[in-house]
């Protein structure tokens, strides 16, 4: 992360918060009170996600039927804060890469360096129809996608010919101040978690994550970051909570409060670095009067503060 905001460690974890995104809580003012409060209580970052459409008749749930963009919300937020990360977890690569390379270096910028760009696959093939995109090779995509972004950050003169994407020889300034943000990749396959340990300044996990099997995953990415010699005390393990106060059952970041805080350091044994709590994948939350979710937001947020 960039040296101009704080790092709150919570038994040496960094926590951070979901902003209100998904369904009817996810208001502006909703969002500008989850963001001043977090920040007031020392949370880390301020976290987001995308969601471009829902398929008509699609199952995937009712977190995702109604969701605001991330980038724009994040600058929106950062007008309302001064010191708290802002994170997205994850755009995925059927954006364009040079003009999410202009967006992201802006809100760097005017954030005074609080950005981390966490930068997904895909996994929706109707995303990737809408946006004119193919679907197959996507992991090869993704590689170049990064490799478009960090040239776009860094170069005086940005040139690229590659598979999916052509930069002629052009400046695209002005780059991101203090430095870019620092780059999350998600997956579970190993070669997802081989591309994070090679191109990557950290993992993200997905909401689907199993987290009793992300002990095996750091490790894993820790290996290959030895292999090809980098330091894994650099690098950033970062555990998406779909976090559920009223959830039954034995399901890590689930049931009361004092449990979930034990999760959290039993994520931190296992070398996770980073937790964010993200309310938008209860699905009580995103269909509740948005006065109630916001009261339930509300208790969470000063519960779980670091």
């Amino acid at each position: 992360m960039g040296n101009e905001f704080a790092s709150y460690r919570l038994g040496g974890m960094r926590i951070g918060f979901a902003v209100p995104q998904s369904g009817p809580w996810a208001t502006p003012g909703n969002m500008r009170r989850i963001a001043v409060r977090a920040e007031e209580l020392g949370y880390h970052e301020l976290w987001t996600f995308q969601r471009v459409l829902y398929p008509v008749g699609h199952p995937m749930g009712p977190t995702y039927r109604s969701v605001h963009d991330p980038v724009v919300t994040l600058a929106h937020l950062s007008g309302v804060t001064g010191r708290i990360g802002l994170a997205v977890a994850v755009i995925n690569a059927y954006v364009q890469p040079v003009v999410l390379a202009k967006q992201l270096a802006t809100l760097q910028t005017l954030s005074g360096g609080r950005l981390t760009a966490g930068i997904g696959l895909g996994w929706l093939p109707e995303e990737f129809e809408a946006a004119g995109v193919g679907f197959e090779r996507r992991g090869r995509r993704g590689e170049e996608f990064v490799e478009v972004l960090r040239k776009a950050w860094s170069e005086d003169v940005v040139e690229h010919d590659g598979d999916f994407y052509r930069v002629p020889p052009s400046h695209l300034d002005p780059k991101p101040a203090p430095g870019p943000p620092p780059i999350l990749l998600g997956g579970t396959a190993e070669v997802a978690l081989r591309r994070a340990a090679r191109l990557a300044d950290g993992w993200v996990s997905s909401s689907r994550e199993n987290l009793s099997a992300v002990a095996g995953r750091v490790e894993l990415i820790k290996t290959a970051l030895a292999e090809s010699g980098r330091d894994a005390g650099a690098f950033r393990f970062v555990c998406r909570g779909v976090t559920q106060v009223r959830a039954a059952g034995g399901r890590p970041l689930t049931g009361p409060y004092d449990k979930i805080r034990r999760d959290v350091d039993e994520l931190a044994a296992q070398g996770v670095t980073d937790v964010f709590h993200d309310l938008n994948f209860d699905h009580e939350i995103v269909t509740a009067d948005p006065k109630e979710a916001m009261r339930r937001a509300e208790e969470a947020l000063e519960a779980l503060a670091p």
